[in-house]
């Protein structure tokens, strides 16, 4: 592993979040004893039902929510606050692209507040523009925009700031089924394009088995905790009709169905 992957990697180590219940007079741990060793440039998906603290731990890792216990390290450092090495992709693009901005304004928009020079914005924009496919749209505002236009417009913005992990919140959770199988298989290219490193949140096995090239699996809550973790032996682009796939989905499907 060279130097860039090292400081790309990410350690969690004996990880809790509670909070203090006052009427019961204890503590309610969301999660619990998570351990977790992300490489540089892995594609890593936390798979889990609802409600078991996977956008918890996803915000642990982005420095948004602090810790109780334990450790997260991206590199050699401790994770105490969010930071340009991380990026967050949400759920909902709505609420975070600027409505008054157009595509190439939004996009530009972190590069502005670096106060990088107006060509080398343009040449970044029009980089990620290109890369998310939106090319042609740089003067369209979001409200002109498909949903899965948005996602694009908000993924190319926080790859315009070269982030070394992007952190994905269920990023494609509500967008139409073509409109997110299109979206997954761009992701994969545009990850194999950049060699990010990617932690992708989602409680869809399909998705989690077509994305990843590990998947760990969160216990039910409370005290949630990653219980297993699967190597995906399968080449992309990934084929749902493919015997090796149902194998591995009715593999995962059993810890569900316990």
């Amino acid at each position: 592993m060279g130097p860039a992957a090292k400081r790309n990697e990410i350690r969690i180590e004996r990880l809790d979040k509670s909070y203090a219940q006052p009427s019961a007079g204890e503590l309610h741990y969301i999660i619990q004893d998570v351990n977790l060793a992300v490489k540089g440039g892995e594609f890593f998906v936390l798979l889990g039902p609802s409600g078991c603290g996977k956008s918890t731990l996803l915000g642990l890792i982005a420095g948004f929510v602090s810790k109780t216990s334990g450790a997260v390290r991206v590199g050699e450092k401790e994770v105490e606050r969010p930071g340009q090495d991380r990026a967050v992709v949400f759920q909902q693009a709505d609420s975070s692209l600027f409505p008054w901005l157009t595509v190439r304004e939004n996009v530009e928009f972190g590069l502005r507040i670096k106060r990088i020079a107006a060509a080398k914005r343009k040449e970044i924009s029009d980089q990620f523009i290109e890369l998310v496919g939106l090319k042609g749209h740089e003067g369209k505002f979001p409200r002109e925009l498909s949903g899965g236009m948005k996602q694009r417009v908000q993924l190319a913005r926080v790859l315009s700031n070269d982030p070394a992990i992007l952190l994905m919140d269920e990023p494609f959770g509500a967008l139409d089924a073509m409109t997110r199988r299109t979206m997954q298989k761009e992701l994969v290219r545009i990850w194999r394009d950049t060699d990010k490193t990617v932690i992708f949140v989602t409680h869809d096995i399909q998705e989690a088995i077509l994305l990843g090239g590990r998947i760990g699996i969160m216990s039910p809550g409370p005290s949630s905790k990653i219980s297993h973790i699967y190597d995906v032996p399968l080449s992309y682009p990934r084929d749902i009709a493919d015997p090796a796939f149902h194998a591995l989905h009715a593999q995962i499907q059993s810890h569900f169905d316990e």
